[in-house]
């Protein structure tokens, strides 16, 4: 999965948010995995990319809820 941008997210429906979240979450502990065994350098970015793509997709979920 790659960056999620917040426009992306917005046309998304409350199902297809959620997989994308499960997805990034795997992606995330996958890059974890990584880092901790030694870590590649070609991938320093996505780790910080994936953590954001989930907080913008946290972000958008609550904020459905409390309206």
């Amino acid at each position: 999965m790659a960056h999620v941008r917040s426009r992306d997210i917005e046309t998304m429906s409350p199902e297809q948010r959620q997989d994308t979240l499960e997805e990034l979450r795997e992606e995330l502990l996958q890059l974890r995995a990584q880092q901790a065994l030694g870590g590649s350098a070609s991938n320093s970015g996505a780790y910080k990319q994936t953590r954001r793509s989930i907080a913008r997709l946290l972000t958008r979920m609550n904020h459905g809820t409390k309206e």
